[in-house]
């Protein structure tokens, strides 16, 4: 089994502000005037350089999301969520076409059991010039029940998920059907956190472009099972037929009416 291991600052590590769960500590993303290395703005989405750069031997970037600091995804007109990943990925894409890095990663933390720190909505970007891809993800993990297909998209829920129990999957074929991509990751991440059959605070979602498709993984987040961390063992849960039964009346079958 290959491995991939990356450097991590400490000292810079324990500098960094929390506010998920320590809610009294000022949001510094929310402080726009104050905010350096600004790459781009684009309304009231940001493009900039993470000021703490915690991982060695790699380029960290932050999208803040937009100017209100307790919204989130499910709370998004779709013509934002929509501008939201044209941004996101264009920039995403921009650093894989560099050549720069041997991975790019573009991944979002939202909750306590994230792994995040900053309640503010915002993804990260990180290119490693040392790490290899093809370590980092398997295709089959994006095999599943299908609950919707629309234009170039799919979503369904994985039957080989990458930790355990409910995954959702959104897969692109190509780069050209972001808005449709968009509105699945949007119905994905209002599902977990409004809809789910346990009460659900946290989730991930992280993107990878896998043979010139772009594939979306949204994560519910909790306690991690045991079976996984100590032998990679992944748990798949014996309802996901009405899991995507759910999702289905919930957000497509309406729309057919």
């Amino acid at each position: 089994m290959e491995y991939n291991y990356l450097g991590f600052d400490i000292n810079i590590g324990k500098s960094k502000p929390e506010n998920i769960v320590h809610r009294e500590v000022a949001c510094p993303f929310c402080d726009v005037k104050s905010l350096k290395n600004i790459i781009e703005i684009k309304n009231d989405m940001i493009l900039l350089e993470n000021k703490y750069q915690v991982l060695q031997e790699a380029y960290q970037l932050l999208i803040i999301e937009g100017s209100e600091c307790n919204a989130d995804i499910p709370d998004y007109t779709l013509e934002h969520m929509q501008e939201l990943m044209h941004f996101s990925i264009n920039h995403w894409l921009n650093i894989i076409n560099s050549k720069k890095y041997k991975t790019v990663l573009f991944f979002k933390n939202h909750g306590p059991l994230s792994g995040g720190t900053m309640r503010h909505p915002h993804m990260q970007i990180v290119g490693i010039k040392n790490l290899e891809f093809k370590n980092m993800c398997d295709k089959r993990q994006f095999e599943g029940i299908k609950i919707a297909k629309k234009n170039n998209v799919v979503m369904n829920l994985s039957t080989k998920p990458r930790v355990g129990f409910t995954e959702v999957n959104v897969i692109m074929q190509g780069l050209n059907d972001i808005d449709t991509l968009a509105e699945f990751v949007q119905i994905g991440v209002d599902y977990i956190m409004n809809h789910f059959s346990v009460n659900c605070s946290s989730y991930n979602l992280f993107f990878y472009l896998i043979e010139g498709n772009i594939h979306v993984k949204i994560m519910p987040r909790f306690a991690t099972s045991p079976l996984f961390i100590g032998y990679n063992i992944e748990l798949v849960p014996n309802n996901l037929q009405g899991i995507a039964k759910h999702i289905k009346q919930l957000y497509f079958d309406k729309k057919n009416d």
